[in-house]
């Protein structure tokens, strides 16, 4: 039988995000996005909800409830409010779970209380790579060994850089796979440039370049058994899908709300046959989108095979997010392209949806 409501603890969690999304993140999405810069008192007041720290196991100083389907469901609150600010207050699992993941027995216990403390610690994942034919399972970027140590060099883009940690996560070609390491930020040869884009204002992006960079042997996830790159792809994947339809609601509700609002010879403009059609439509494709994040999202935590559904679930969300937040910005008028309302704001933290891969983790 499959069942499609949350239980009473994930329901007491999504209560609890969506009232902190509403009264914390949504009112400074559009301070935070016209100044480039995050709220640090947001970051540290979501950190005490715990949201990834819950996940990491209790030796570590979590609770041990990890899970993708409740992963889900706080994406897509947070993204609601605003997709940078959700961005930055998932990053400490951009280390954490890899480390959980792929980690040693000793890499583990060295790091993984650090994003359980009550101070938060962002955390930063090198996936992407400034090239045409990207591929996240063959990085261009290259690991080779030099003794006792692995010397890094290539290329990263798009990678969350929020201040407060020492290391980052970079994929790179080790001896003919795909391995993950951990990357002093002050390396000597790592070469950090914040980066400008479209979308994500608030959110600080960097694009990283390693000029030969050494780390010793200890820094690769997992040792010699080498890190499962596959599956952090797909809970990248999904994360990413969750955020999408975070930000299509939102854009949905906003556009929803206007034409109920916006009268036009004497009736709401949601009266008005066109209109009313494309709301509809708009909450079709989302519900649709929604429930094939689930699907990929349910898969990973029956220990199933996930890569399929997190794909097809981000190509669809990729797709519907910018066609919803287009037509929000339709049902604005002339009002939703200026600045004075969100749904630009939407349309361009959506747009980015399709260059990134590993914004977050589930």
């Amino acid at each position: 039988m499959i069942g499609f409501d949350p239980d009473d603890e994930q329901q007491l969690i999504i209560d609890t995000v969506r009232q902190f999304a509403s009264a914390q993140i949504r009112p400074r999405a559009r301070d935070c996005d016209e100044a480039g810069k995050l709220p640090e008192e947001v970051l540290s007041q979501a950190h005490e909800l715990g949201l990834v720290a819950n996940a990491l196991p209790e030796d570590c100083g979590g609770s041990g409830a990890r899970s993708a389907v409740t992963g889900c469901l706080v994406a897509e609150e947070l993204a609601w409010g605003d997709l940078s600010i959700a961005v930055a207050v998932l990053s400490p699992a951009l280390v954490a779970f890899p480390l959980l993941d792929c980690g040693s027995a000793a890499q583990r216990a060295e790091r993984l209380p650090r994003y359980a403390e009550r101070r938060f610690r962002p955390g930063a994942l090198a996936v992407v790579e400034p090239e045409f034919r990207r591929d996240a399972f063959r990085p261009a970027t290259e690991a080779l060994r030099r003794g006792q140590d692995f010397e890094l060099s290539g290329r990263k883009c798009l990678v969350p850089w929020l201040e407060g940690d020492d290391v980052v996560v970079v994929s790179a070609s080790c001896e003919g796979r795909a391995e993950l390491f951990l990357v002093p930020r002050d390396a000597r040869g790592l070469a950090a440039a914040r980066e400008r884009n479209l979308g994500l204002q608030a959110l600080p992006t960097a694009e990283l370049e390693l000029r030969s960079v050494r780390v010793p042997a200890s820094a690769r996830l997992a040792g010699e058994s080498g890190s499962d790159l596959a599956a952090l792809v797909t809970r990248g994947r999904v994360a990413l899908s969750a955020l999408g339809v975070g930000v299509a609601r939102a854009a949905f509700e906003l556009a929803r709300d206007y034409a109920k609002q916006r009268e036009t010879f004497g009736a709401p403009i949601a009266t008005r046959q066109s209109i009313a059609f494309k709301l509809a439509d708009m909450a079709i494709e989302i519900d649709a989108a929604r429930l094939l994040t689930w699907e990929a999202a349910w898969r990973l935590d029956q220990g199933l095979p996930a890569l399929r559904e997190a794909t097809l679930a981000l190509q669809q969300v990729r797709r519907i997010a910018l066609e919803v937040c287009d037509g929000a910005l339709q049902v604005f008028g002339g009002h939703g392209y200026t600045r004075e309302y969100l749904p630009e704001l939407l349309l361009r933290n959506a747009r980015g949806l399709a260059v990134c891969e590993a914004l977050a983790l589930v």
